[in-house]
């Protein structure tokens, strides 16, 4: 049977990309950001996922205001990198894996979560740039990626309890299908940023490692957090890390297994105007 062995949550500032991309990774400014994930590299290539179920939000590319869905599956067999104005980037098409997503939708919607389910998608930064971050810039991913869109742009947003109920029925999901993959979970977005208004540029530091400590020690609690201590204490932006609580849900501890390990932790303020969180958790061997 699949198996989840690993979660990894980080942001996905478009600015990380663009950087990537324009050979600017070893500035003053950028390079403290992708110190940070040099473990992060070296980890995932010893760790190396057969499936990776990336959770991330769509930023008015695939989907506009005409359509809005709450949670997106996306099913394709490929997906082409999205031109957001100025371009797609130039990374490689990302591979889906339909058998696996099928299996998913199956068993998530009848689980009761009403999903969307998308046959044909262009992923944007959201989902690229944590795998560039992780991967650096390869010729072809090396793994099979499933997007998972959330709206987290226009309100009303999935609650953080849903989002963790739902990464519970990913899990079953997962572990429910019928051939020997390696899969992790990712959560990206966030941390704490507000990019318009009276607050733009707003960072709370010291809210954002109160966030990550709750996320390693009481995900359950922290999913109870209402969306206003969200907006009012990570700004307008912070709301993203609901995302997080998916991947967190899917985790074994949750479902009474023994708590995660703890490969890595990382947070740096500025990235472009966000703070920039960063995590690892491997499910402990049984």
């Amino acid at each position: 049977m699949s198996r989840i062995t690993a979660s990894v949550y980080t942001s996905h500032v478009p600015a990380i990309g663009a950087a990537i991309d324009h050979g600017k990774t070893e500035d003053d400014y950028w390079k403290p950001v992708f110190a940070g994930y040099s473990f992060s590299k070296q980890w995932i290539q010893a760790q190396r996922p057969d499936v990776i179920f990336l959770v991330y939000n769509d930023h008015a590319t695939a989907f506009s205001l005409e359509l809005i869905p709450t949670f997106a599956l996306g099913l394709a067999a490929e997906f082409s990198p999205a031109d957001e104005g100025y371009g797609p980037r130039p990374v490689p098409i990302v591979q889906g894996h339909p058998e696996l997503a099928s299996h998913i939708a199956q068993s998530v919607i009848q689980d009761d979560f009403d999903l969307t389910l998308v046959n044909k998608m262009d992923v944007d930064h959201g989902l690229t740039v944590p795998l560039s971050l992780m991967f650096g810039q390869p010729t072809a991913w090396p793994c099979r990626v499933i997007p998972f869109a959330v709206n987290v742009v226009q309100y009303p947003v999935p609650s953080g309890r849903r989002c963790f109920m739902l990464g519970q029925a990913i899990r079953k999901a997962i572990e429910s299908f019928d051939e020997d993959l390696n899969v992790q979970i990712w959560g990206t977005g966030g941390m704490s940023h507000q990019l318009q208004g009276a607050r733009a540029g707003l960072i709370n530091a010291a809210w954002d490692n109160r966030f990550l400590d709750r996320l390693i020690e009481d995900p359950s609690g922290l999913s109870q957090m209402p969306h206003i201590e969200y907006v009012r204490e990570a700004g307008s932006e912070g709301i993203e890390l609901v995302m997080w609580l998916i991947a967190r849900g899917a985790m074994a501890d949750v479902a009474g297994g023994k708590k995660p390990i703890v490969r890595h932790r990382f947070f740096h303020v500025p990235a472009s105007n966000t703070a920039v969180g960063h995590l690892i958790l491997e499910n402990a061997s049984k």
